[in-house]
């Protein structure tokens, strides 16, 4: 969903987020997961707020604003390119049941990448020279050359 913001844009959005003020539409994975008014703006009925997840990511956009500052890229023009969660290898802890069972009690990490870019800034082309092709009977037969209109 955040791909393609802008990073301020972003920061905002995963602010309101913490704070309810927008959701996450959940598209795929939904089952269970009950409605609410706000995923209407994405176009959905399902949403939740991921208020965990959004602070992870909060986080990670500051980290990335300040590497790009150290690097000497424009803050205000980096644009989130490409985002991606990975699971990660579970970490095993044991809890203890009625009757001298144990249960494991896992967690469930994962791997977050982040690719911020600077956005282009668009340049108007310059005008080039028009060169145009014209048949010139050179001998026996025609040979196309590209002959310049306006030489400066």
């Amino acid at each position: 969903l955040i791909r393609g913001m802008h990073i301020r844009k972003a920061n905002k959005y995963l602010r309101d987020v913490v704070v309810k003020h927008q959701c996450v539409p959940f598209r795929r994975y939904n089952g269970g997961v009950g409605r609410c008014a706000q995923a209407k703006q994405f176009g959905w009925t399902q949403g939740r707020w991921p208020k965990k997840s959004a602070e992870f990511l909060l986080h990670m956009l500051k980290n990335a604003e300040s590497n790009a500052e150290l690097k000497g890229l424009d803050v205000d023009s980096l644009v989130i390119e490409h985002i991606q969660v990975n699971k990660a290898p579970k970490m095993r802890r044991r809890t203890y049941r009625a009757h001298g069972r144990i249960n494991p009690y896992m967690s469930s990490p994962c791997h977050i990448e982040m690719i911020l870019t600077e956005k282009e800034q668009i340049v108007p082309k310059p005008e080039e020279e028009v060169a145009q092709k014209k048949k010139v009977r050179r001998g026996e037969g025609l040979t196309e050359q590209l002959i310049n209109i306006n030489p400066q």
